[in-house]
């Protein structure tokens, strides 16, 4: 896949890149290890103060960068705002905790002294994906460059120009340049730079065949991997839930980043008892959702990323359909320039449609009928076989508690004091 910005609202090619030749990458990897070697040695207070120079860069620039991304993959450019002044919240809450989490751990025991240190690793390669080309790539970044570790960057093949800017961010903050770098790369090189001895561990965001191929290469060589991958998130609803919100929550979930969201809910499950009110009700605030410029204050539904994408879910659709599932509004590619698919909602869905088995990663809502709370896969949050439950709320990510996935939506966590320790060594201190 060429390495290539192509306005998705447009369809026009805006800038080409070249990948980075094999020397190039040599150098690179080589300039990630000398990095470490004085970075792991920086105290807390110096990194700490880099990225709080770092959330000050995103804040001063947020309209800078929030349209390079707007123009890369397509997102309402207030939400790329938004996703900017999420960034610098993330930097600010690892510059404020991030020795709190990584403070020695005493521990009683019959020694003179034992206690637990958290130690960085190293170079860690990071694959992320297009849909949030900022924050999936801070939300790495800066809990690792905190701890000590530095960033090797390989994104998806559509934002390079978002890949290339965050390096420059890291660099203008004052991290020496190899602390982070973004290699432009196809996706063919990943596996040499995984089994490569400089590179200690990888964390990847994306597709499960991805994450499958990556987990595998890491595990031959015996290196940590922490995998974010995708998921068909169930919304419930049972009768006791307010409506209005019930509703509303649920439009804006499914229609976050253009249903581009791997945490987005797809899947809604709803109790007989008001299933009659609640669908059509949905379906009316969908057909209301203004397609549009993404630069547009008015605009409330952007773009898919890429013709691939759109040309995607509109096959599991069509396919989903021929199968028996009924639509109810949208269903087709939208009719005007750009990577527009209408707002679509499905219902009487039967087990043989993709749309029943597999994540549909566009504007796309998913219907089905429950019972009761026990077959709508039971509505306390204990029972429930997730990484994330949020009842009363849309899910979102929060620099403050964990963020990951169970099954084979992955393993690993983001966020929070375990998202900071994952790329650490956990090294026991026994002393006589």
């Amino acid at each position: 896949m060429a390495i290539a910005s192509i306005n998705p609202a447009t369809g026009e090619l805006s800038k080409h890149f070249d990948a980075h030749t094999d020397a190039e990458i040599e150098s690179a990897l080589d300039r990630a290890v000398s990095a470490f070697e004085k970075h792991r040695r920086s105290s807390f207070a110096e990194r700490a103060a880099k990225l709080q120079y770092t959330a000050e860069i995103l804040e001063k620039d947020r309209e800078h960068f929030a349209r390079i991304i707007t123009t890369e993959m397509g997102k309402l450019l207030r939400a790329a705002v938004d996703e900017i002044e999420k960034c610098a919240r993330g930097c600010r809450f690892y510059a404020e905790q991030g020795e709190k989490f990584l403070s020695e751990q005493i521990v009683s025991s019959d020694a003179g002294r034992s206690y637990v240190r958290y130690e960085p690793l190293g170079a860690i390669l990071a694959i992320m994906p297009w849909n949030f080309p900022f924050w999936q790539v801070f939300r790495f970044a800066a809990p690792a460059l905190m701890a000590g570790n530095v960033g090797v960057l390989k994104h998806a093949s559509n934002v390079p120009q978002c890949a290339l800017a965050i390096e420059k961010i890291f660099r203008d903050a004052g991290f020496d340049p190899g602390v982070f770098q973004s290699l432009l790369i196809e996706n063919e090189a990943v596996e040499k730079i995984i089994r490569d001895p400089r590179v200690k561990a990888v964390t990847l965001t994306g597709s499960e065949r991805a994450g499958s191929a990556v987990a595998s290469t890491a595990g031959r060589e015996i290196k940590k991997s922490v995998l974010e991958l995708g998921g068909s998130d169930p919304f419930i609803v049972m009768p006791s839930a307010k409506l209005d919100d019930a509703i509303s929550t649920g439009v804006k979930s499914r229609m976050v980043n253009s249903g581009q969201s791997c945490i987005a809910a797809k899947r809604f499950i709803i109790a007989d008892a008001i299933y009659e009110k609640y669908v059509p009700q949905f379906v009316e605030k969908m057909q209301k959702m203004k397609l549009g410029d993404p630069v547009d204050e008015t605009t409330e539904v952007a773009p898919l990323s890429s013709e691939n994408i759109l040309r995607g879910v509109d096959e599991q659709v069509q396919k989903s359909v021929a199968a028996g599932a009924k639509i109810l509004c949208g269903g087709k590619r939208a009719d005007r320039v750009g990577y527009f698919y209408e707002p679509t909602v499905l219902a009487e869905i039967p087990k043989s449609a993709p749309a029943y088995r597999e994540e549909v990663f566009g504007p796309v809502a998913l219907f089905f009928r429950a019972h009761d709370r026990e077959e709508a896969v039971a509505f306390f949050s204990h029972e429930l076989e997730s990484g994330m439950v949020f009842v009363n709320a849309m899910v979102a990510s929060d620099p403050r508690v964990p963020f990951g996935g169970v099954k084979r939506s992955g393993y690993g966590r983001e966020l929070g004091a375990e998202g900071i320790r994952e790329f650490t060594n956990v090294k026991t201190i026994w002393i006589s």
